[in-house]
């Protein structure tokens, strides 16, 4: 290689080998900074488009969480209430009872059936009260509800009514139900036990439909921490090898700048050929 002044082809290849490495090291600066080895589209564009549409799944099942939550809380409601419906049937199947004692006096009779009317008035009282986030599903005219099931929304859980609201299919204890004759007494002993027969039963399908949402809920998260894992493989950067590389490149940025100097001196010697 000849010596020019003109030209001085080591500094070139010396600064060419040194923009290289500061390019590498900005790239693993930028990893251990973000944590990411792929934190835009620049990066990597087939393995970001794939982060980002999974990224999206993990957002819709974060409303699916949510739908399905609403639901789990709306259903524990329904039998907490439903719960309490059920023990005050008890306690009017009780009251109805001593009522048919054909040897009660005016006096205590009446006496049970201000009982009665109270407890009956009661379950009035607890359907219509038993809701969450706008969503009643003992109350008369109750229409239940669908809950999330998917990311797609094509899928949903449906839970529906179980009303026992006093005169319903499952409590059919009317609003005017009383004990005050032996007859009435009667009467209502048989209406109560079916009540409470009935009552039962849809107690039964809301705690299987509470346990249907509350395994679907566990699924879904366990579906989004497996997705987030994914792309956490697929972006998330090493920082144990990044920090080693880190040094090394540093290591060689002090090694090339030596040889740019070094090969900035060349055209000097130059000189000593005309002395």
């Amino acid at each position: 290689m000849s010596n020019s002044v003109n030209t001085n082809v080591g500094a070139m290849i010396a600064l060419q080998n040194l923009n290289a490495t500061n390019t590498e090291l900005a790239t693993t600066q930028s990893r251990i900074n973000t944590g990411k080895k792929i934190s835009s589209v620049k990066d990597n564009g087939a393995i970001w488009a794939i982060a980002q549409g999974q990224r999206a799944e993990i957002g819709a099942l974060g409303a699916v969480k949510q739908s399905l939550d609403r639901g789990v809380a709306a259903v524990d409601v329904a039998l907490a209430a439903g719960e309490t419906v059920s023990d005050l049937l008890l306690q009017l199947k009780e009251k109805a009872l001593a009522a048919t004692d054909a040897s009660l006096k005016t006096a205590a009779r009446a006496a049970l059936n201000e009982d009665f009317k109270a407890l009956r008035d009661q379950i009035a009282t607890v359907t219509a009260n038993a809701e969450f986030n706008g969503i009643n599903l003992l109350k008369t005219g109750a229409t239940g509800f669908n809950a999330l099931a998917n990311a797609q929304g094509n899928a949903t859980i449906t839970v529906g009514a179980e009303v026992m609201a006093l005169g319903s299919t499952n409590v059919t204890v009317s609003a005017t139900q009383s004990i005050e004759t032996l007859t009435k007494a009667s009467a209502s002993l048989a209406v109560v036990n079916a009540s409470i027969d009935n009552v039962s039963g849809a107690l039964a399908r809301l705690g299987t439909k509470s346990k249907a949402l509350g395994t679907h809920l566990k699924f879904v998260g366990n579906l989004s921490d497996t997705l987030e894992s994914g792309v956490g493989n697929l972006v998330d950067a090493d920082l144990a090898k990044e920090s080693a590389k880190l040094q090394a490149l540093q290591t060689k940025q002090q090694l090339g700048v030596q040889a740019l100097s070094i090969a900035n001196q060349t055209p000097q010697l130059v000189l000593s050929l005309f002395r």
